[in-house]
């Protein structure tokens, strides 16, 4: 399943949930980490757990996730405990190790696990982090920041390196690769521009903190007519001049060779397959 946009909300806040239902976003994320208090984490389970049922019936268990707080947090277990049989999928935060994932046993088989590389041992790491049962990988910018004691900027190159060695890292894995939020959600023209360099780096998608963005990352990460429209003259092109014996063409003043047809092969079949 395709996860342009993963929405979260905090868990704590039952009368967010029905604008999660309603959003349009591929997957949408009851979040007891960051958006909850110390205090407020048991409550926030069991509101949680008590909402699970509808909208998994509702959605679908493939689009409803859970983000659980991290591995080396008290309310670790207790949370994955609490979603046994519940069927949907789980957000794993600051994860640095799949052995931390071993405390989970049997119940994270089948499940959609969505690992959250956010700190620089993590970073470091990545490659490692990207393999099951993990299926897909989120780049955590703020986290990340926070942990190096960097300045975070608009325009990013603090986060650069480690952006890209997330997304590198999903590719070798073979799991989806989801980019970093954007917490100024009044800004629509920074989340494009970031879903476009996000989508030009190789994400397949973009964590959303409020329902506006999603319809962006949703666009951002979704070929336009236009773009379908070129790249399928493009392999028809190729297509016919490679049977003719011709291994690189002119295309409407552009060199086209094998990788260039290879990457164009891809956007008609995300087009296709809607992933």
């Amino acid at each position: 399943m395709r996860l342009r946009s993963l929405l979260f909300a905090p868990g704590n806040r039952p009368e967010y949930f029905p604008k999660l239902v309603t959003s349009g976003a591929d997957g949408i994320v009851l979040d007891l980490e960051d958006a909850v208090p110390p205090g407020a984490k048991r409550d926030a389970r069991d509101v949680v757990c008590g909402a699970l049922p509808s909208l998994v019936r509702d959605l679908g268990a493939s689009r409803v996730f859970v983000r659980v707080n991290g591995p080396k947090t008290p309310w670790f277990q207790d949370d994955l405990g609490a979603l046994g049989g519940a069927g949907c999928g789980v957000v794993v935060p600051k994860l640095e190790s799949l052995d931390e994932l071993s405390t989970a046993g049997s119940w994270l088989a089948g499940v959609e696990v969505v690992a959250g590389i956010e700190t620089v041992a993590a970073v470091e790491v990545a490659p490692a982090l990207c393999g099951a049962p993990v299926t897909a990988a989120y780049f955590g910018a703020e986290d990340l920041m926070a942990d190096l004691g960097g300045r975070r900027t608009a325009a990013g190159l603090e986060v650069l390196y480690a952006r890209t060695r997330v997304a590198f890292a999903a590719r070798l894995g073979g799991v989806r690769a989801i980019d970093q939020v954007v917490i100024d959600f009044d800004d629509d023209v920074r989340f494009r521009r970031e879903a476009d360099e996000a989508r030009s780096l190789g994400y397949t998608g973009k964590l959303c903190i409020h329902p506006r963005q999603v319809a962006l990352a949703n666009d951002a990460f979704t070929p336009s007519a236009e773009e379908i429209e070129v790249n399928r003259r493009l392999v028809e092109a190729f297509e016919q001049a490679q049977r003719e014996g011709r291994g690189v063409i002119d295309f409407e003043g552009r060199m086209v060779d094998q990788p260039v047809y290879q990457r164009a092969m891809a956007v008609l079949r995300a087009a296709e397959q809607g992933v």
